[in-house]
């Protein structure tokens, strides 16, 4: 970290100073070349007052379009400086139309310039944000505006992370086209509903995360659901049955189970329990499921509950209950003739506590349950109160696996701060991981497998760069992949 003095700020329009602030470009166009090493305060101004440009009216940023600048009594807030990091001049149309789809500008705007002006001035700029606003008087003209006193500041508030950076930089002097251009529209289309709708925020934020334009992970939201998912273990171990049937049958929509049937007696709505002799709760899909609830505070359970489900399930699901994997969830002990009765019968006994540890985990980590890996845990032996052992086996294994991700997406971010590189080569990060105290060791194919999966557009925890002509593929970071203890 050091200390930086800035004394002066430079004008540009206010969609401009946004997009910076905002991590989507790091470009300006300025009117003469600039230095590297130039530093300046951005002072955002009415861009209809601009000589440059305007934003774009077909635009993937169309909110840019109705950005207005917010004066508070005759002064402007500036919230961020920036360091010039490279200056080029453009002028041709291929060049144009590179940078456009780069930048928040339209194509037309910057041919517009380049019939009064030989040259468009680019100024590449890391930008970092001020510790508080500052608020100055209005200037009405001027390339530059002189700060009231002079301003020092740190580098240690950057919008991009240098990796992150130094990637887009790269992008931006070679005017490569963007990487995904569909995700840029659907952040745009984001962006009106991520005022009112907390979950577009939460993946709006991740769109930029995956895009380079944020250096920051989103910041992660606990799931609402997560305050009755605790209380799960609690009601189980109570003698409220009625509310451990509704939270065992919330538990299972929250796993991904699904039910269409409208009866009462074999169905899986929290709000419409099946009652006296209905069908505690009832799936069918991704795959068929039946079960029991057996809420105690300190008996045993007794044949009764095991015998409960096989006359109430051949009596709504005839046919259909020899399909179905069956599942008791109880909380006390069963007696020897529920035990024989269960283990005959293949049926799952399973605590409260384990549901809860199930479905816990599928609100903190949404993509880590996969219901068809859960079902053959569900639908071998052993059966009885063994089966409890196979599903905490099952998510011991998934918090395995989040480890060794968790483990992998670290493993880049550490390298490519060590190196101060932009990416990294599959090769490198193979040999890294052998030698890193990994949680378990993993093949080349296998690791090579988990990279592509971190890098999807539908986790977005790692970039990748496809390899040419067979050649290795290179990733990056993008954001922490988090786990709880």
């Amino acid at each position: 970290m050091s200390l930086v003095n800035i004394d002066k700020a430079i004008r540009l329009p206010a969609p401009d100073v946004e997009a910076l602030i905002q991590g989507r470009m790091i470009a300006a166009i300025v009117w003469r070349m600039f230095n590297p090493g130039e530093q300046y305060a951005l002072y955002p101004v009415d861009n209809s007052n601009m000589l440059l440009i305007k934003p774009k009216q077909i635009s993937l940023f169309p909110e840019l379009e109705q950005l207005e600048l917010h004066l508070i009594l005759d002064k402007v807030s500036i919230k961020a400086w920036a360091r010039c990091e490279l200056c080029q001049m453009v002028n041709d149309c291929e060049s144009l139309e590179a940078l456009s789809r780069l930048t928040i500008w339209k194509t037309e705007a910057l041919q517009q310039i380049i019939l009064e002006k030989p040259y468009i001035y680019v100024a590449y700029l890391r930008v970092y944000l001020l510790p508080q606003p500052l608020e100055i008087s209005v200037q009405s003209s001027g390339n530059f505006v002189s700060l009231p006193k002079s301003l020092t500041v740190t580098d240690s508030t950057p919008v991009l992370s240098e990796s992150i950076f130094a990637k887009r930089r790269q992008q931006l002097e070679k005017l490569e086209p963007p990487e995904h251009p569909e995700l840029e529209e659907l952040q745009s289309a984001l962006v009106h509903l991520s005022a009112t709708n907390p979950k577009a925020k939460q993946l709006d934020a991740k769109i930029k995360m995956f895009l380079g334009w944020s250096k920051k992970s989103p910041t992660t939201r606990l799931d609402p659901d997560l305050g009755w998912i605790k209380t799960i273990a609690q009601i189980g171990n109570s003698s409220d049955g009625n509310t451990f049937e509704k939270l065992v049958r919330k538990s299972f929509i929250k796993l991904g189970f699904a039910n269409s049937n409208n009866k009462p007696e074999a169905s899986l709505d929290p709000e419409s329990t099946g009652g006296a002799g209905g069908l505690d709760f009832y799936c069918e899909t991704p795959y068929q499921v039946v079960g029991e609830c057996k809420a105690t505070k300190s008996e045993t359970v007794a044949d009764g509950t095991p015998a409960q489900l096989i006359k109430l399930g051949h009596k709504h699901l005839q046919e259909q209950y020899n399909c179905c994997i069956k599942i008791i969830m109880a909380a006390g002990q069963l007696n020897r003739h529920a035990k024989q009765t269960a283990i005959g019968n293949h049926m799952n006994v399973i605590r409260p506590e384990t549901l809860q540890k199930l479905v816990e985990l599928k609100a903190k980590q949404p993509g880590s349950i996969d219901l068809l890996q859960l079902k053959p845990c569900l639908e071998q032996q052993p059966f009885g109160e063994e089966a409890d052992a196979k599903v905490n086996r099952y998510i011991d294994e998934v918090r395995e696996k989040l480890k060794v991700r968790s483990h992998i997406v670290q493993l880049v971010k550490d390298f490519l701060e060590r190196t101060k590189s932009t990416s990294v080569e599959f090769n490198q990060l193979h040999g890294a991981y052998a030698f890193s105290m990994s949680p378990q060791p993993l093949k080349y194919e296998e690791m090579h497998q988990i990279l592509i999966e971190l890098s999807s557009p539908l986790t977005g925890y790692l970039g990748r760069i496809k390899g040419e002509d067979l050649g290795p593929d290179r990733f990056y970071f993008l954001r922490d992949l988090q786990l709880d203890d």
